[in-house]
C-alpha cells in the first residue's frame, strides 16, 4: 500500500508554475510607463472581458462594506498609483492552473488543503516562520494523500492575507473608544490613537512582505527544499517529541521505503515530479482599493485577473448580491472562495453562484463553509440541494475554525480542538449523506510553538493560552494540532476511497 501510496502522491506533484510570457499579465500603470514589444497590454476596451459591463473600478458603483476611512485622500491615490506601477505579485497562468485542480477537487480526484495566519503581521514577518507553516503544510499534504490517495492541493493563506472585517468600527477599553485594528495594512493593533489611523502607506508595505514572502516560498517549492526524500527531515523539533510526531515519522519511514522501490525501478530522485511542489497563495478579497491596483488584464487571454493572490475569497460580512466586493470579483478570472455560514440561504447562495461563475465553470467556486457542528448537520445539506438542483459545479470545503470561537476565563479569544474535530467529522458526514464529495479544508493556523487553541493529544489548556499567545487577530491551530488534525481527516478520506473502491469492484 506505501508503494501505491507513494506512487500516487507523486504523479500528482508536479513542479511548481514558473510563469513564462505565454502566461505573463502586463500592469496598466499611471505614473510609470512599461512597454513590452512582444506581448503589449490588450486595451482595457478589450471585448475578451470576462463579465459584461464591468471594469476594474466599476465596484465603485456599488455599497463597499468593510472599507477603512482615510483622511487623507491624496496620501492614498499616491500611494495606488504607485502599487497600479509595481509588478504583478502572481501570474495569470498560475491562477488557471489552480483553477484547474480546483475542478478536480469539485468531483471527488483532488482536496484543497488551504491554510495559514489569521491575519498576517509586520512584526513577524521572517524567513522561519514562514518556512515553518510550509513545512507544516507539506507534512499536512502528505498525511492527507495517503490517506485519500489522491492529489493534495496545497494553497497557503499567506503572502496577502492582512486585512481582516470587523463586526464593529470601534474597540473600547476603560471608557475610552478608538477604531478597530483592520489588520496591518490598514492600521496598527496598539491601542492608541496614531496607532489605529488608517496610513496608505502600510498598503506598499504590505505589497513587499507579500513578494518577500511569495518569493521564499517559491523557493523552497521549487528548489529542493520540498524534495519528497527529504519527507522525514521536514518534523519540527516541538512535534517531534509527540504522539503527532510520531505518527508522522513512521509515516515517514513508509515513504522513504516508497521512494526506495521507485528509485530501484527507475523512477530517479532528481525527476522534477520528486523535487517540487505545486503550491499557491489566497487571501480574503477585502480592501477594493488595493485589489483594484493589482489587477491587470492578461496579455494572452484578454482576461481580468485580480495579481494580488491565486485565489479570492469573498467574506460572510462583505457577500451582499448587490455589494461592491462581489461586483469585484465577478470581473476577475482567479479562483474565487465564498465564505458561507448558516446565516446563508439556498437560494441566496445560487444567485451568487450564478453572478460569479455565470458560466458554470468547474474549479471556479469553491463554498467555504464556516458552522459550527450542530449547525453544520442541519443547514448544510439545504445547501448542497439547492446548488445541485440548479446545476451548478463547485468545490465543497469545510472552515471548522470560525464557527467555534468562544472567550476564554482569562478574556482570550480560543478554540477548543474538539469543537474543531466535530465540524469536520459533521462536513464528512453530510456530504456522505448527500452523495458529494468533500472537497477540502480551510484552516487558520501556523508552524510556530503557539498556544491559541485549547486542546489536541498535546493538551493546550485555558491556563496555558498566556504562555504564547501571539495571533493578532483570531486563534491559530500550533503544528501539532494541526498534524493531529490532518491524520483525523485522513482517515476519513481513507475510508471514503475504500467505500468507492468496494463499489466499483461491486460493479464490475
Amino acid at each position: 500500500m506505501a508503494y501505491a501510496g507513494i506512487a500516487k502522491l507523486a504523479t500528482a506533484s508536479p513542479s511548481l508554475y514558473h510563469p513564462s510570457a505565454e502566461a505573463s499579465s502586463k500592469p496598466r500603470p499611471r505614473s510609470l510607463t512599461i512597454t513590452n514589444s512582444i506581448h503589449p497590454t490588450p486595451s482595457l476596451n478589450s471585448t475578451a472581458s470576462s463579465s459584461p459591463n464591468w471594469s476594474p473600478a466599476s465596484w465603485k458603483t456599488k455599497p463597499a462594506q468593510q472599507q477603512p476611512v482615510y483622511p487623507d485622500q491624496e496620501d492614498l491615490e499616491s500611494v495606488l498609483k504607485t502599487i497600479e506601477s509595481f509588478p504583478p505579485i502572481v501570474f495569470a497562468g498560475e491562477a488557471r492552473k489552480l483553477e484547474e485542480k480546483l475542478a478536480d477537487a469539485a468531483v471527488g480526484k483532488a482536496f484543497l488543503l488551504q491554510g495559514g495566519d489569521c491575519a498576517e503581521s509586520f512584526k513577524e514577518f521572517n524567513a522561519i516562520n514562514i518556512r515553518d507553516t510550509f513545512r507544516v503544510l507539506l507534512q499536512m499534504g502528505i498525511v492527507l494523500t495517503f490517506g485519500g490517495q489522491m492529489p493534495v492541493i496545497k494553497v497557503g493563506r499567506m503572502a496577502g492575507q492582512f486585512a481582516k472585517p470587523r463586526s464593529d468600527g470601534f474597540e473600547t477599553k476603560d471608557g475610552v473608544s478608538l477604531p478597530s485594528y483592520r489588520g496591518d495594512n490598514i492600521n496598527g493593533d496598539a491601542f492608541d490613537e496614531k496607532s489605529r489611523i488608517p496610513d496608505p502607506q502600510r498598503l506598499i508595505r504590505a505589497y513587499l512582505q507579500s513578494v518577500g514572502t511569495l518569493n521564499l516560498v517559491r523557493a523552497f517549492a521549487s528548489g529542493g527544499y520540498a524534495a519528497m526524500q527529504r519527507v522525514t527531515q521536514w518534523n519540527l523539533d516541538f512535534v517531534g517529541n509527540s504522539e503527532q510526531g510520531d505518527k508522522y515519522m513512521e509515516l515517514a519511514q513508509r515513504v522513504d521505503e516508497a521512494i526506495g522501490f521507485m528509485a530501484a525501478a527507475g523512477l530517479t530522485l532528481d525527476h522534477p515530479i520528486m523535487n517540487t511542489v505545486d503550491f499557491w497563495t489566497s487571501h480574503e478579497c477585502l480592501h477594493l482599493p488595493y485589489e483594484q491596483a493589482l489587477t491587470r488584464e492578461d496579455s494572452t487571454t484578454g482576461l481580468f485577473y485580480g495579481c494580488s493572490a491565486h485565489m479570492l475569497w469573498v467574506g460572510e460580512r462583505t457577500r451582499q448580491l448587490d455589494g461592491a466586493h462581489v461586483e469585484f470579483l465577478r470581473g476577475v478570472s482567479n479562483p474565487l472562495g465564498i465564505k458561507v455560514s448558516d446565516k446563508m440561504d439556498p437560494k441566496e447562495l445560487v444567485k451568487l453562484c450564478e453572478i460569479l461563475n455565470p458560466r458554470n465553470k468547474p474549479g471556479r467556486l469553491t463554498i467555504i463553509t464556516r458552522m459550527g457542528a450542530d449547525n453544520m448537520r442541519i443547514k448544510l445539506p439545504h445547501l448542497i440541494r439547492a446548488v445541485r438542483q440548479a446545476g451548478l459545479m463547485v468545490t465543497w470545503v469545510s472552515d471548522p475554525m470560525h464557527g467555534n470561537t468562544i472567550k476564554a476565563p482569562c478574556g482570550l479569544k480560543t478554540r477548543p480542538f474538539d469543537a474543531i474535530r466535530a465540524e469536520l467529522r459533521a462536513f464528512f458526514d453530510v456530504h456522505e449523506q448527500e452523495g458529494s464529495h468533500p472537497g477540502g479544508v480551510h484552516l487558520e493556523m501556523t508552524g510556530q510553538n503557539v498556544t491559541e487553541c485549547v486542546g489536541g493529544s498535546n493538551t493546550v489548556t485555558f491556563d496555558d493560552l498566556n504562555s504564547r499567545y501571539h495571533t493578532h487577530c483570531d486563534p491559530r491551530l500550533n503544528a501539532s494540532q494541526s498534524l493531529e488534525l490532518a491524520f483525523a481527516i485522513s482517515e476519513r478520506l481513507r475510508r471514503k476511497r475504500l467505500r468507492s473502491d468496494a463499489a466499483a469492484s461491486s460493479t464490475a
